[in-house]
């Protein structure tokens, strides 16, 4: 099973959709929390799948038991502790939530992880990928960017 991530930030639009439909994703996971911003531009919940699916015909689906609690975000993001305490607590998290059992059945060859992140390194979008990788054999992981 092959899985992707991807970023949006830094992007153009024809660049990220691009990019999908060059890889051959079949369905975007969306794994933000607040996916309706108006800072996400064309990554906004009801346009990004309305554009995936003319662009590219690739589902959408929101996963928010692979985000992060807005607590937890708040505190990363004001500087309330570094990258790898915060990889240590989003770990216990999506163990606390028994995301391997719950995506199981779900996890399908060709999904795509997004989150706003440019890079993949410190994005928790990386991580889920990588958890599933461990629960689940013959797992690939590559980030688009």
């Amino acid at each position: 099973m092959k899985i992707y991530t991807i970023g949006f930030t830094r992007k153009s639009a024809s660049q990220f959709f691009d990019t999908l439909c060059d890889a051959q994703v079949n369905r975007v996971v969306d794994v933000r929390l607040n996916n309706v911003s108006q800072l996400a531009g064309f990554a906004k919940k009801n346009d990004l799948e309305y554009f995936l699916r003319k662009i590219g015909s690739i589902r959408y689906t929101h996963a928010l038991d692979l985000a992060p609690t807005q607590e937890m975000l708040d505190a990363y993001k004001k500087g309330a502790g570094t990258w790898s305490e915060y990889e240590a607590r989003f770990g216990e998290l999506i163990q606390g939530r028994r995301v391997e059992a719950s995506w199981a059945d779900e996890l399908r060859d060709g999904d795509c992880f997004l989150c706003s992140e440019e890079k993949p390194q410190n994005c928790h979008r990386r991580l889920v990928a990588e958890y599933f990788a461990r629960h689940f054999g013959g797992v690939e992981i590559q980030h688009l960017g």
